[in-house]
């Protein structure tokens, strides 16, 4: 009697059942179960890697002491719904109508850790590599990302786990399947400052020492200087000021304290240290020239990295091509993502679905590229492994 092969894994299916787990960061939602049971069958060895009440999942096909393995890291945390009201459909429905799949992690991503997972699932069942398959998978990247991918990576490098390579399953195409590949990302940092004066009354602006003109010249002063105009591979660097507050509802009042934040987003010409010590020269001069003490408190995302183009973002673009006919951009735009983490780990890239409605009320995705995501990764497996 023949024995039954198993049925490939669905992607969309599997798509659905992640987005109808309530998996808000930092909650868990029943979306890392799910994926464990799911891989714990089909021959991963699988570990829950929590930390600070941060839910993470690590799961290997093979034997950690193999020469090669390639990872994939993704997360099932998602960001709030909003106005739920304003959804056409419910957040967590997982819904799919006229092609298209409804609610919150459609692009990102539990569909990109759905096909990714499909896709390492119906590889090791068919062929067996040689060589590791890897799934590092968090519940922490929406959030602080202070528990998530680094947990997993700090217990891998404790537990003599290793990937060679990792592709990361972001939405990284912007408006067409395929447009693009990201082979690094622009560091990120947010500094926050607090200028000190003397309060007093408004009539008599020479007896106070008003710190709202030195936060309107430090901010003015930051945000008209060019950083650079750009790199090989990275656009200019950008500062934004995103805040500035007083809490000062007296018209009568020059007020003790404000403060303010900026937001920086820089490429290789720059490190956050630099860009710190910058900062504070620019503050130290406010002072200088006011009398207004500025404080700051400066917290850095992740410095620039890139992956040299090379094997892997090679490897990466051919399974793309193969799949859809497009040959993928190689960028470094964007935000941040746990690429960040993984590139002093091994080589990283990213690449997955359009992104267009991410975190957006009625998210959705085409089903068409979920299937084409999960296809583009079982060839990155395949031929990472002939």
């Amino acid at each position: 009697m023949s024995q039954s092969h198993p049925s490939p894994i669905c992607p969309v299916d599997l798509s659905a059942k992640l987005i109808q787990c309530p998996s808000i960061t930092p909650l868990e939602g029943g979306a890392l179960v799910l994926l464990e049971e799911l891989l714990s069958d089909a021959g991963f060895s699988c570990t829950r890697v929590d930390r600070e009440g941060i839910p993470n999942l690590y799961a290997r096909w093979g034997d950690k002491g193999h020469a090669r393995s390639f990872g994939f890291n993704g997360h099932t945390d998602v960001v709030p719904v909003g106005d739920e009201a304003a959804w056409t459909k419910p957040p967590f429905c997982g819904e799919v109508e006229d092609g298209i799949l409804w609610g919150r992690g459609a692009t990102d991503m539990k569909t990109g850790v759905a096909a990714f997972a499909a896709a390492a699932v119906d590889f090791v069942r068919d062929k067996a590599p040689d060589g590791s398959v890897i799934l590092a998978i968090t519940g922490d990247e929406e959030g602080d990302a202070d528990f998530g991918t680094t947990a997993l990576l700090d217990w891998m490098d404790q537990n003599g786990e290793a990937m060679s390579a990792c592709l990361v399953g972001e939405p990284t195409c912007p408006n067409h399947m395929g447009e693009m590949m990201k082979i690094g990302r622009r560091g990120s940092m947010t500094a926050w400052f607090t200028f000190t004066g003397k309060q007093g009354h408004a009539a008599y602006p020479h007896r106070a020492n008003n710190p709202l003109p030195a936060m309107a010249r430090l901010m003015d002063q930051l945000a008209s200087h060019e950083l650079d105009q750009g790199t090989d591979h990275f656009d200019p660097s950008t500062l934004a000021v995103v805040t500035m507050d007083t809490g000062n509802p007296a018209t009568n009042v020059i007020p003790a304290k404000c403060t303010a934040a900026v937001n920086i987003r820089f490429n290789d010409a720059h490190t956050g240290a630099d860009l710190t010590e910058w900062l504070q020269e620019q503050a130290n001069k406010i002072t200088a020239d006011t009398g207004v003490e500025v404080d700051m408190v400066v917290k850095i995302s992740g410095e620039s990295f890139i992956t040299p183009p090379g094997p892997l973002s090679d490897l990466v673009a051919k399974s793309v091509e193969a799949e859809t006919g497009v040959v993928p951009e190689l960028s470094t735009t964007g935000g941040t993502s746990d690429a960040r983490f993984i590139q002093a780990h091994c080589p990283v890239v990213e690449f997955g679905l359009v992104g267009k409605t991410m975190h957006q009320v009625d998210e959705r995705i085409e089903v068409e590229q979920i299937h084409q995501l999960k296809a583009i990764y079982s060839r990155i497996l395949a031929d990472y492994f002939a």
